[in-house]
């Protein structure tokens, strides 16, 4: 991974409160840790943000909404669209609105990567099993390679968080896993562990095995 070619990409840390993520604060302190040491060695911060409108223009098929059609997520008339406070973006960090789960569809990210001379992408955020495998994937299909920060990452509950992250293992090619510690002495040049890509669907599961295989990561 190359330094100066690298952008930390922070998907949707956002306080919409509903869908009751696990692990979350240890995931801000993971984020905040990481935040700090981008920003001292010069890596550029990205923040996406999720936002319904809460008119209800432009939602996406289905979106859940309540008695006056308003989306119960993301309501751009509340505060559940902004970053937490503890990691909340500088003058200098990029955010980017989405109103869709990827942080590419119909957005200025790709521009703004390719403006920055951008190829590797660490990512984390939320949720795992959606906006972020979604995000990954197309970055992926970008050309992007990814790094992934697995807790920096949460889902609802622990199966589809772990089943959504061995997907982007078996099928973002060149893909690496990280902690937030380990990506961080990677950073500092330090020794470092990860788990990367070797092979297509090399971290084959069933349901029953899903953490024995997930414990390998």
């Amino acid at each position: 991974m190359d330094i100066k070619r690298t952008a930390l990409l922070l998907i949707d840390l956002q306080k919409e409160p509903a869908y009751n993520l696990i692990d979350l604060p240890s995931v801000i302190i993971n984020s905040k840790k990481l935040i700090s040491i981008a920003r001292e060695i010069g890596i550029p911060v990205i923040y996406t943000r999720h936002i319904n409108r809460s008119d209800g223009l432009a939602l996406s098929f289905r979106e859940p909404v309540d008695k006056k059609g308003s989306p119960i997520f993301y309501n751009s008339s509340t505060e559940h669209i902004e970053i937490f406070d503890e990691i909340k973006p500088l003058n200098n960090d990029v955010v980017i609105d989405k109103y869709r789960w990827s942080a590419f569809y119909q957005t200025s990210l790709d521009l703004i990567l390719k403006s920055m001379d951008i190829q590797h992408l660490i990512m984390g955020g939320l949720v795992t099993d959606g906006c972020v495998m979604n995000s990954a994937f197309d970055a992926y299909f970008r050309d992007y390679q990814i790094n992934l920060v697995k807790d920096m990452c949460s889902a609802s509950n622990n199966g589809s968080h772990m089943a959504s992250i061995l997907v982007m293992c078996n099928w973002i090619y060149g893909i690496q896993v990280f902690d937030a510690d380990e990506m961080i002495n990677k950073l500092l040049g330090k020794n470092y562990k990860s788990w990367k890509w070797t092979q297509a669907d090399q971290m084959k599961f069933s349901y029953d095995e899903l953490k024995k295989v997930y414990d390998k990561l």
